[in-house]
């Protein structure tokens, strides 16, 4: 009679504590893969009870549309840090008011639009520049 053998390789206190170069946090493959195993590898005498199964079953698919929705809020995030600048390019050409960090009003007619970061700056024809968080009012420039 052939006996059996486990190979010493697989059994966890072989395989190394430390991950190098991995990632640091689970993903949903990583969670399926978890699940496969635990399926794979249960009692066959005690199987998973079917309310433990659906249970992780609704948990990997919560973790799935959070990790499409991040992914679809990045993706939002990135559309409108780049249109910023054109949304502010309208208003070359306008004469704005702003309030300075001291406190202090100030008017001028925009010039140019450009964009440090994700901060949008407006550049004034007496070369003042104006973060675009500090405008107050936007109007025509008047003819003078």
């Amino acid at each position: 009679m052939a006996q059996n053998t486990i190979d010493s390789g697989l059994f966890l206190s072989s395989t190394a504590a430390v991950r190098t170069g991995g990632k640091s946090s689970l993903g949903k493959d990583d969670f399926l893969k978890i699940l496969i195993a635990q399926l794979q590898n249960q009692d066959p005498l005690n199987p998973m009870e079917d309310k433990e199964f659906i249970s992780q079953m609704a948990s990997f698919s919560s973790l799935e549309q959070m990790t499409n929705l991040n992914t679809q809020m990045s993706s939002f995030i990135q559309v409108q840090v780049n249109d910023g600048i054109l949304k502010y390019s309208e208003m070359i050409g306008k004469q704005i008011d702003w309030k300075t960090e001291d406190g202090e009003a100030k008017t001028g007619i925009v010039k140019s639009i450009k964009q440090s970061g994700p901060d949008i700056i407006l550049e004034m024809q007496n070369g003042d520049e104006v973060p675009s968080a500090f405008v107050t009012k936007v109007t025509e420039a008047s003819a003078s």
